[in-house]
């Protein structure tokens, strides 16, 4: 069978298809992603479950003109296929390729930068005003999911934009309803009717019939309330309308044609409307339709079997998140679950079947995550909120006014605290000590491996304040867990090495890294102390005081921006202290969005690795003996 999608350069070559060529792409688009996400990994489910749709998109719309944002960005796939990136798809997620989101420095087609949910009505409504103010006509198209909607800032933007009327179209990308074919053709016959010029004309002139009458006024009113009851027992978009907005639907998302027509009577309403689609997540993959869940996010996968293609080896740091929690509830019944639509990411699922009363899922609201994680704890619970690092920007006032404010023990679990990989810049979990380790009463630690993880926990829900535990994407380091958990002195940190030439000052993850740099440092007759720093607030300042007295050298090691991190704040620490003669190298990320790409291979491009940190200190070691003996010339001089 000839091949439509590889003649699809650009969205106006879909200007030209038949209906039945226009299916027969859209069978050609899933298996192009099957088979690229098989080996890539990425957002499968997602992305299957919108083919129709964007295929319908492209076809109303000039995205070269008209504005489209994708909400999360994740179902962009189809999007990217069909605007000039078929070519480069295999890069699709690698180091150097295509991004797994919305790029706008990738394509003009890409009107909005996305990873973050709930984004999407904010940012069209900004668009709109501006193309008013411009006096332009484009339109402007936001497409969000049921799971966005659950945001708060999504319907804060809703309100506003009934509120003011502009022309902006919300596509609902609904894969959680199925069709109920009477319902589904009553709808689809009052949205046709109230999009027809000749049905708002009439309604002009019968209002201008019933004024003239005796009691004229009162019978409109009494027509309108009718009018409005009756919608409200018919339509099942009221909600949208009481917000400003037009509500047509619901429609088969993958009925082609008829979201084509749903979206060319959009096009015809002024003021803001919503388009309601339902869809279905994994369409046409049976493995991904059985388990939406599990292929939203996969890595790569046999596609016969469905089977993820999972490395051996070391339980992921997620796991043990999710198993220590479990034996610590059973052991103290105030601790509560909290997640933001995350119950696997996260590894709460096993907690959420053994606790189903102390399980809370919240949806894609971080903010309220937070402070209903507050409320909790004002009543005693010890609530533990476990939140990719980078989803937690979202509630840093929540953490701050809601939380440390009052001083409550409220545990922020922060999976994916690092370098993510393939997800890249919108969700690298690398500010997350930044923006934290400033707010009073906050503590921060992070493991150096999975066995000190579990101790983490159990010294997070045991504290009587507000606690961050943050650790990173991936396998630990497959060390044995130990059978009884133990409490960890707050601020205290663990000597792992001595020495007398260096101090490797380490956190989280890079504690490893640093233990392997000083083996290759000792074999180059340079003795280096490490000291595995658990806490980035409150730092142990006695220990990391005497032991840059003693070597006079501080290297500190971090997966995190420089800017505001660990290393910040021992510098800040050394300089409170007076020790003038300390010399110090901070290794950790620069003032940059780090791109997408292996963990490994990121790591390795920024210096965190044994390699990087032998190379950094021989390096710097050279430099500080050239500034020593200046000093020394200078001060016999």
């Amino acid at each position: 069978m000839t091949s439509l999608l590889k003649n699809i350069y650009s969205p106006q070559d879909l200007q030209n298809l038949s209906l039945k060529q226009l299916e027969e792409l859209a069978a050609e688009i899933r298996q192009r992603i099957i088979e690229t996400v098989s080996v890539t990994g990425g957002h499968l489910a997602p992305n299957l479950g919108v083919v129709e749709l964007t295929l319908a998109l492209h076809r109303v719309f000039n995205s070269a003109v008209d504005r489209i944002i994708w909400d999360v960005g994740h179902q962009s796939y189809v999007h990217k296929l069909l605007t000039g990136r078929q070519n480069r798809f295999a890069s699709l997620r690698q180091y150097g390729g295509i991004s797994g989101f919305p790029k706008p420095a990738e394509s003009i087609h890409d009107a909005f930068a996305t990873g973050h949910s709930s984004t999407s009505v904010s940012a069209a409504l900004g668009m709109a005003l501006a193309r008013d103010l411009n006096g332009a006509t484009y339109d402007v198209v936001a497409v969000i999911g049921d799971g966005s909607l659950t945001g708060g800032m999504a319907f804060e933007a809703m309100n506003h934009a009934g509120h003011l009327k502009t022309n902006v179209i919300v596509v609902l990308n609904d894969n959680e309803m199925s069709i109920a074919p009477n319902v589904g053709a009553l709808s689809g016959y009052l949205s046709r009717l109230r999009t027809d010029p000749k049905y708002s004309k009439s309604k002009d002139e019968i209002a201008e019939l019933l004024q003239k009458l005796p009691h004229g006024n009162k019978l409109l009113k009494v027509v309108d309330r009718l009018k409005d009851s009756l919608k409200y027992l018919v339509v099942p978009g009221m909600l949208f309308e009481e917000l400003g907005f037009t509500y047509l639907g619901p429609v088969d998302g993958h009925d082609i044609k008829a979201v084509m027509t749903l979206l060319q009577q959009a096009k015809s309403v002024n003021g803001p409307v919503l388009v309601h689609v339902l869809t279905r997540k994994g369409k046409g993959y049976w493995p991904a339709e059985e388990n939406p869940d599990r292929f939203h996010g996969v890595g790569p996968f046999d596609v016969a079997t469905g089977r993820v293609k999972k490395a051996g080896g070391a339980p992921s740091y997620t796991e043990v998140f999710g198993q220590t929690l479990v034996k610590l509830a059973r052991q103290d019944s105030k601790i509560i679950g909290i997640t933001a639509a995350m119950p696997s990411g996260t590894g709460l699922q096993d907690f959420a079947r053994e606790f189903p009363r102390r399980y809370f899922d919240v949806g894609i609201a971080e903010q309220h995550a937070v402070t209903m994680a507050a409320g909790l704890a004002t009543a005693g619970y010890r609530p533990v909120a476990a939140i990719y690092s980078t989803f937690l920007q979202r509630a840093y006032d929540q953490v701050l006014h809601d939380v440390c404010l009052q001083n409550l023990p409220v545990t922020f679990a922060l999976d994916r605290g690092g370098l993510v990989g393939d997800d890249g810049p919108t969700h690298h979990g690398v500010f997350d000590i930044a923006y934290l380790r400033h707010i009073p009463n906050m503590v921060i630690m992070s493991p150096k491996d999975e066995n000190e993880l579990q101790h983490m926990l159990k010294t997070a829900v045991t504290h009587n304040g507000p606690v961050a535990v943050r650790y990173p994407r991936g396998q630990g380091l497959g060390v044995p867990l130990d059978q009884e958990m133990h409490c960890l002195p707050i601020g205290r940190a663990e000597v792992l090495r001595d020495g007398s030439d260096l101090l490797l000052l380490a956190v989280g993850n890079m504690v490893a890294e640093a233990m392997a740099a000083a083996e290759e440092l000792s074999r180059q007759g340079i003795t280096a102390a490490v000291i595995n720093a658990r806490y980035v607030k409150p730092l142990d300042e006695e220990l990391i005081l005497a032991y840059a007295g003693k070597t006079k050298n501080v290297i500190t090691i971090e997966e995190h921006v420089l800017m505001g991190g660990f290393g910040s704040a021992v510098v800040e620490l050394l300089q409170q202290a007076g020790l003038p003669d300390v010399q110090v190298k901070r290794i950790g990320l620069p003032d940059e969005f780090v791109e997408h790409g292996k963990q490994s291979l990121l790591r390795q491009q920024y210096g965190l690795t044994a390699e990087g940190i032998v190379e950094a200190a021989l390096a710097w070691g050279k430099d500080v003996k050239k500034v020593r003996k200046l000093k020394a010339i200078r001060a016999k001089g």
